[in-house]
């Protein structure tokens, strides 16, 4: 495991990644705390930190963002420190100016936040071959592009439905940058809010491995 710096948030904090497995290797993404207030994506990702530091099982090379939005997470609130919705900033070709509430909020124009920027950059920079971005919500399994193998193997442990829609729009968000407009497949993985971290860490920790084990085998031609 090695730790490095993945961009700064918009007060200046520093992003820590986390990244495992040999260089040589297609490229996985996984994201927690784009959204502050959901706890739960974090600790799924700080759970997969803890358990690679001791052994790492993949012929793949992972990068884990426990937490992208910092300020949002040390705050408890979904937007970060400047309002923005960062999962409605990315430069899409949908972005939107309009700004349904603040909750949504998707900045003064697309990818103008620093979170959004340094996740833009290294995606641009790496094209992963499968991202993975942790939320909660109603449980769900939501993809962009082809990763339907991995979301249903995800949902036979978790009992989760796996849907091609989060049922309303979603302008700037990360799925369609990475999923349907780079075609790079993006699993928007929605845990159960308010789940406790026994709960997280013994299913879904355990889930996401699954799901990586079908990533390592299905994109042989990167390996």
């Amino acid at each position: 495991m090695k730790n490095f710096i993945f961009g700064k948030t918009r007060n200046g904090l520093p992003i820590p990644a986390y990244r495992f497995g040999p260089a040589a290797r297609p490229s996985v993404l996984i994201l927690g705390g784009v959204h502050g207030d959901e706890p739960e994506g974090v600790e799924a990702c700080l759970g997969l930190i803890h358990r690679w530091s001791e052994a790492f099982p993949f012929r793949l090379r992972v990068v884990v963002v426990p937490a992208l939005n910092m300020d949002g997470v040390l705050r408890a609130s979904r937007v970060n420190a400047g309002g923005v919705d960062l999962n409605r900033n990315m430069a899409t070709n949908d972005w939107s100016a309009e700004v349904a509430t603040p909750r949504y909020h998707p900045g003064p124009h697309a990818n103008s936040e620093p979170e959004t920027q340094a996740l833009a950059q290294w995606i641009d920079s790496h094209k992963p071959v499968f991202i993975v971005s942790m939320h909660s919500w109603h449980p769900m399994l939501n993809i962009n592009g082809n990763c339907a193998a991995e979301a249903a193997t995800i949902a036979q442990w978790t009992g989760y439905s796996v849907k091609d829609s989060i049922g309303y729009p979603t302008p700037g968000c990360l799925g369609t940058y990475s999923g349907l407009e780079r075609d790079i497949p993006t699993l928007t993985y929605e845990i159960k809010r308010g789940l406790k971290t026994a709960d997280i860490l013994g299913t879904h920790v355990r889930a996401i491995e699954e799901g990586l084990k079908v990533t390592e085998s299905t994109r042989q031609k990167a390996l």
